[in-house]
């Protein structure tokens, strides 16, 4: 059964962003979030386990990207978020220079 079409996205450009923001943004979020996690936790742990991990949340973000109605909105959100925890990384290797 195909899809209704009042449904689907009409502009070239939300396509582009909502596809790129599910493929990219969300494969920057995972990995932001598992080099913080690895940053102030054990790190061989979270290195493991984050084969997993990463991509379960990896696909749920491309499932996400694509429920706004905003392509831009989602890119802006997920750089926020790679933003925010590339600053923990950058704590982590203040208050933590021996985990280097």
């Amino acid at each position: 059964m195909p899809a209704n079409k009042k449904h689907l996205t009409k502009s070239l450009h939300q396509r582009i962003a909502k596809i790129s923001a599910a493929i990219l943004g969300g494969y920057l979020v995972t990995m932001s979030l598992h080099l913080a996690l690895a940053q102030w936790l054990d790190r061989s742990t979270v290195l493991i386990t984050a084969t997993f991990t990463g991509f379960i949340l990896w696909a749920a973000l491309m499932v996400v990207a694509f429920l706004g109605k905003n392509g831009w909105k989602t890119w802006g959100v997920y750089l926020l978020l790679t933003a925010v925890f590339m600053g923990v990384v950058y704590a982590g290797k203040l208050y933590l220079p021996e985990s280097i």
